[in-house]
Parts: structure tokens; sequence; C-alpha cells
């Protein structure tokens, strides 16, 4: 089979989206399938600060872009040009168009899918009814939840097929009257590539004891992350544990903002913040080196970054909202903690000093995170595919005995 994705991100673009992509891709080209890519161009300097995390191929298509306005990290593809390749992509013999995103990348595909006969299928990753107050300030909440909730309903309309990566995700996109059949098939880890050996001391380059808890955040800066949220329970660990220290590693638009409020909060000795980590083995040695991950988004439409903690053995503790819901599992190294920075705090500090209950928490941990592989959520996203196409194949075939 030969899949046309189409995303308004991917790599350099460090974000849930290019890690969902990048999964998928690689999965489905390791079982024979071709998968063509359309994505932005990013600045030189930009792409090539990450040019030796993810190499391009001759199947990814970059689409010259320009700046978005408020967004100096993401890139508007040029609409025309991603849709001048309709004659290129007749050619290939594309059997399925997956969307990923809903800007530029949404209306090209769903044009490139009509214009090509094939089915088009769009990945919901996003939960913009809470993601966009957090950039659009000056405009009542209200009004930006009915633009949000009609934006996605339109789109998701338009399309034959949706992979919503939990069961919260989808229920809310039932409430906003979306009658497109909808799939939960969320993003799986290769734990053959995750899982890397120990490369380095992550404590002992920080200057952090063996005897310092280390609670760990890791994903994008950015508001809808609610990092400040782990900020404000930060201190009420240290009361308990005052040797505590957080690490926040990665990099975004909130940064300056961050390093603002842990200066008004008074922790700037309590946290550290390393920016952005690589994959190859530096990541997962923060990730072994933490005794507690800590997750506060309200906006994750699931949330891998749990599950990459959950395989090294890491226990979360995190708020319960939208798609982590789907990931938390008591019984899998995880606690769902109260959307209070005290309670949350008292979860953090009660784990770390009861050793029994954390040992056997990083040990159910491992378990759990090997029931969200790859190769298992790639086999059931292929299966939607082969159902789309042969579909569409099989209505083309009435269509023509009519004819």
């Amino acid at each position: 089979m030969h899949i046309l994705m189409i995303s308004d991100v991917y790599f350099p673009r460090i974000n849930g989206v290019s890690t969902s992509i990048d999964s998928f891709r690689g999965e489905l080209r390791a079982l024979g399938h071709r998968v063509t890519l359309i994505c932005p161009e990013y600045p030189e300097a930009h792409a090539l600060a990450r040019a030796s995390d993810h190499l391009d191929d001759e199947d990814i298509l970059r689409i010259p872009a320009r700046d978005v306005i408020f967004d100096p990290e993401d890139r508007m593809m040029r609409f025309n040009i991603a849709c001048g390749l309709i004659p290129i992509l007749q050619s290939r013999a594309v059997d399925l168009v997956h969307i990923h995103t809903p800007f530029v990348a949404h209306y090209a595909g769903v044009k490139i899918a009509r214009a090509l006969n094939v089915p088009v299928v769009e990945s919901y990753h996003t939960f913009f009814e809470e993601y966009l107050y957090n950039y659009i300030r000056w405009l009542p909440k209200s009004w930006l939840k009915s633009a949000a909730r009609f934006f996605s309903r339109s789109q998701c309309n338009a399309v034959d097929g949706l992979i919503v990566p939990s069961t919260p995700m989808r229920n809310t996109l039932m409430t906003y009257g979306v009658n497109t059949p909808m799939h939960i098939i969320p993003t799986g880890l290769n734990f053959t590539q995750f899982c890397t050996p120990v490369q380095s001391d992550f404590r002992a380059q920080l200057g952090i004891t063996a005897e310092q808890p280390l609670l760990l955040y890791v994903g994008r800066v950015a508001l809808e992350k609610n990092i400040d949220f782990l900020l404000t329970m930060l201190p009420l660990v240290l009361e308990k544990i005052p040797n505590a220290v957080l690490v926040i590693a990665g990099e975004g638009p909130a940064e300056r903002h961050i390093n603002h409020q842990i200066n008004a909060l008074g922790i700037r000795a309590s946290v550290k913040c390393v920016g952005y980590m690589r994959r190859d083995g530096a990541l997962q040695d923060a990730y072994r080196a933490a005794d507690v991950f800590v997750f506060a988004s309200r906006t994750e439409t699931q949330g891998l970054v749990l599950v990459e903690a959950l395989a090294l053995g890491t226990p979360v503790v995190a708020l319960g909202v939208m798609g982590t819901l789907d990931v938390l599992n008591s019984e899998g190294g995880c606690i769902i903690a109260p959307e209070e920075p005290r309670a949350f705090a008292n979860e953090v500090a009660f784990l770390i000093q009861d050793p029994a209950r954390y040992q056997y928490m990083a040990e159910c941990a491992v378990r759990y995170a090997a029931s969200w592989s790859a190769e298992q959520k790639t086999q059931q996203i292929l299966s939607q595919y082969t159902a789309l196409v042969l579909r569409n194949t099989h209505d083309q075939n009435d269509n023509g005995l009519m004819d």
C-alpha cells in the first residue's frame, strides 16, 4: 500500500505530531508499505541544528513555507505548491491520504485525495478548545471554544475516517456533532529503538546527588502544558522534601515566562531547565535518573511522554485530563493526582517517601508500558487504512457498473 501523509509540522519541529508521524511512518515502512510525507521547509539554521536527529529520505517532500504570526516555531506551507504535486502523486499510485494537522495540510490533503480519487483519513492530534485560549487571550474564552468546535466539526466531517488518540477525545468530538467514523488509535512506542542502554550519568552532569529526589517534566515549554502548575506545586513538595529538584526538559515559546515564574516563586535553586534533549540516549538517561515523572497538561490528546517514562521504569504522577486518562493506570505505575497544588504535591511526596510502594510502582510501570508498542498500534491503523481502501474500491466498482 502507498500512503500519502501530509502535515503542517514535522522534524526539525519537535512536538507530539512529529513524533507520531515518525513512529507510524517508520513502522509502516518496516512492514513493506510506501509512505510519502508532505511537510514544510524550515529555516536552514534550525534544520541543521536537528539534522542529525532525523534525516529526510526521497519520500519526504518539503514544501516552501512562510513564517506564522505570533508563532516563530511553526511554518505555513504554500497551499498552491502542495496541490501542485497532484500530477506527481498521480504517477505514484497513492492508495490513501492521511492528514495530520488542521491548517494548510487539511485543505490541501482533502483536495489531493479527491483529485486522486482515494479515501482520506485525518488524525485529531490537538485539543483546540483548550489550546487556543493560551495564545489568543484578548478574546472571550467562550468565543474561542465555539470557534474551535465549529472549526473541528467542519473539518472532521469533511474526511472519510478519523483517528483519535483517546476515548475522551472521541467523546468530545461526538458532542461537537462530528459524525465521521472514529477509531481510537494512540501513538505507540518502539521499545527496541527507545530503550537504549545507559550512556551517561544525568544527575552528575547537573550536579544532582543520588540522595536528592528528582522530579522530571519532559515536553514543550508552552503555556498549554500547564508547567505553571508544577512550579506552584514544587514549594509544597519542598516543605516535606527540602532537597528535591524539578528538571524541565524541553524548549518552546514559554521559556521566558517559565523563568520569570521560577524567580517569582523563589525556587531557582530547586529547578533546572535543560532545554531540548536528543532521543539518542540523553533523554532516556534523564527518564531513568528521575524518581517521579510529573505532568499537568490539560490539553493532551494522548501524552506519549507518559508512556516513555513508564517504559524506563519511572512512576508517573499526573493530572487525569483528556487524553492522559487513557494512559494513566493505577495498576501501571501511575497516580492520577487531584488538580490542586498541595494535593498533587502530597502524592509526589508520599510516593518518594515510601520505598516499598515506589519499587512496586516502578516494576508495574515497565510491564504496563509494554502494551503501548508501536508495532501493535501500527497494525491497528493499517487495518483502518485497508478497510477504507477496500470500501473506496467497492464504491468505484459499483459506480462503474451503474454507468
